[in-house]
C-alpha cells in the first residue's frame, strides 16, 4: 500500500495506494515550523503559509482557490512546531491539477506587499481570538511555562511586535533558506500509482531549491520543581493546563506512553473523565493529550473546573497520576485501553486525506514508513508493568507544570495541591 521514493537531491515523493477510493489527497510539506525561528522571526513559518494562498507569478489569489475549487476540490495548509504542509483533495482524476497548483503555490509565491500587510493584520486577528478563548491561551501559557525563553514555548502565530517587526526581505530569506528539497515530502493518497506521480515530480524537480534541511534550537529541560502559572481574568469557570515533559518520537517507551494516555484521559471511559467528571462533577470537560517531538515530547492535560472546586479537582488529578506509578492498571482496563488504540487507529486512516497526512509525518518524523499494522503489533505487546514504570518516569513533581485561567486573584490552595 505505501511507496516512497528519495530523488537524488534530496526531495521525496510518498504514496499511499487506495484504488478504491474516488478521491486523491496531496500535499507538499517542509520540515520547518515554529520551532525552528529565532526570537525576532517568531511566527514566521506561519505567516508565510498564509502568503502562499495570495498569489504567485502566474495566479491570483482568487485563481488558487478557483483552481482547486473548479474542479471539486478543497485547499488548506497548517504549521506546526516542526513541519508546513500545504495540500488539496479533489477526484482522483484530478491529481495533476492539484500538484500543479501546490508546486506553484510553494515555489512561485510573489509575497506581494500589499498582502503581507493585509495578511499580517489578519494575523493578529488570529491571535487575538486565542487570547479571548481561555481553552486556547491557557495552552500557550502552559507552553511557555514548560519551555521557558526557547521556541518552543513561543506561540506558532507569533505576537503583534514580532509580526509589525517581520519584513518582506526576512519573508522571502526564510523560505529560500528553509524550503529546500532535503525537507520537502509531496505525498498523496487514494486511486494513483507511485509511479505516475513519481514521474511528474521528477520533472518538476530542478525547480525546488538545494541546500542544507533547517536544524531546530534543542530542547532545554531546567526544570527542578513544579511550577506555576495564573492569568486572573473575569470567566465563569476556571481553565486549567497541567503540562509533564516526556519522550520523544523515538523512544522505544512511545508505545507503553500511549496505552498509559488513553488508561488516563483520552476518552469519556478513561480514569479523569470518570473520577474528575462523572463521579463529582467537577469539570464539563476534562482529558489528556500527548505530543511527540523529535528531542522531547509531552503529555497535557487540560480541563474546565467549577472556580469554587478548584483545589479539590487538582488534588483528584495529583491522585490520579500518582495511582498509576503504584498499582499494576488491571488486565480488563489494559483490553479496552489496547482494543480502543486500534480502533481509533484503524478509524483514522479511512480516509485519503488522513492517510496522506500519516505516511507525510512518517516519512518526515523516520526517515522511513511504519505500517499500522506495525505498531499494533507493537502495542499488543505493551504490558502493564511497563506502563507503570513510564509513569514513575513521567509523573514526578520536578516534571509538572500548570497553567491557569481563573477570577481568582490568588490560588494558594492549588500551589499546595502540587506541592509547591
Amino acid at each position: 500500500m505505501y511507496q516512497f521514493s528519495r530523488l537524488p537531491g534530496g526531495l521525496t515523493v510518498v504514496t499511499a495506494g487506495m484504488p478504491h477510493m474516488t478521491s486523491v489527497s496531496l500535499g507538499v510539506w517542509v520540515a520547518v515550523g515554529g520551532r525552528y525561528e529565532p526570537a525576532p522571526l517568531c511566527g514566521i513559518s506561519h505567516f508565510i503559509e498564509h502568503l502562499l494562498f495570495k498569489g504567485t507569478g502566474r495566479r491570483s489569489a482568487k485563481e488558487i482557490s478557483e483552481s482547486i475549487e473548479g474542479i471539486g476540490g478543497y485547499l488548506n495548509a497548517f504549521t506546526s512546531e516542526e513541519h508546513t504542509c500545504v495540500y488539496a483533495k479533489a477526484r482522483y482524476d484530478r491529481w495533476k491539477d492539484l500538484l500543479e497548483v501546490l508546486v506553484d503555490m510553494f515555489l512561485n509565491s510573489k509575497f506581494d506587499a500589499v498582502e503581507i500587510n493585509r495578511e499580517r493584520s489578519v494575523i493578529k486577528e488570529e491571535v487575538a481570538m486565542v487570547l479571548d478563548q481561555p481553552q486556547q491561551l491557557v495552552q500557550e501559557m502552559l507552553d511557555e511555562l514548560m519551555w521557558p525563553e526557547q521556541p518552543l514555548g513561543r506561540s506558532l502565530t507569533g505576537t503583534h511586535q514580532t509580526l509589525d517587526a517581520i519584513k518582506r526581505k526576512q519573508i522571502v530569506e526564510f523560505q529560500r533558506a528553509n524550503y529546500v528539497s532535503p525537507g520537502i515530502v509531496i505525498a498523496a493518497a487514494g486511486n494513483l500509482e507511485h509511479a505516475r506521480l513519481l514521474r511528474e515530480v521528477k520533472r518538476l524537480a530542478p525547480l525546488f531549491g538545494s541546500g542544507r534541511p533547517p536544524v531546530f534550537e534543542p530542547a532545554r529541560n531546567g526544570q527542578t520543581a513544579p511550577q506555576m502559572r495564573l492569568l486572573t481574568k473575569p470567566v465563569e469557570q476556571t481553565q486549567l493546563a497541567v503540562g509533564l515533559r516526556t519522550f520523544s518520537r523515538h523512544d522505544k517507551r512511545r508505545y507503553a506512553l500511549r496505552l498509559l494516555n488513553t488508561v488516563l484521559g483520552e476518552n469519556m471511559s478513561s480514569r479523569l473523565f470518570q473520577v474528575v467528571r462523572e463521579d463529582h462533577g467537577f469539570a464539563y470537560s476534562i482529558g489528556s493529550s500527548l505530543s511527540f517531538l523529535d528531542d522531547t515530547g509531552a503529555l497535557t492535560i487540560s480541563a474546565g473546573v467549577e472556580t469554587r472546586r478548584l483545589a479539590e479537582a487538582i488534588r483528584l488529578i495529583s491522585g490520579e497520576l500518582k495511582r498509576l506509578t503504584r498499582t499494576l492498571v488491571g488486565k480488563a482496563e489494559m483490553s479496552r485501553a489496547r482494543d480502543y488504540m486500534i480502533g481509533q487507529l484503524d478509524l483514522s486512516l479511512e480516509g485519503t486525506e488522513s492517510q496522506m497526512m500519516w505516511v507525510s509525518e512518517q516519512m518526515l518524523g523516520y526517515g522511513n514508513l511504519v505500517s499500522s499494522a506495525a505498531i499494533k503489533r507493537r502495542l499488543t505487546k505493551v504490558t502493564a508493568e511497563e506502563i507503570r514504570q513510564v509513569a514513575r518516569a513521567v509523573f514526578r513533581p520536578e516534571h509538572l507544570s500548570l497553567a491557569l485561567i481563573s477570577p481568582l486573584k490568588s490560588v494558594r490552595s492549588c500551589a499546595k495541591a502540587i506541592g509547591l
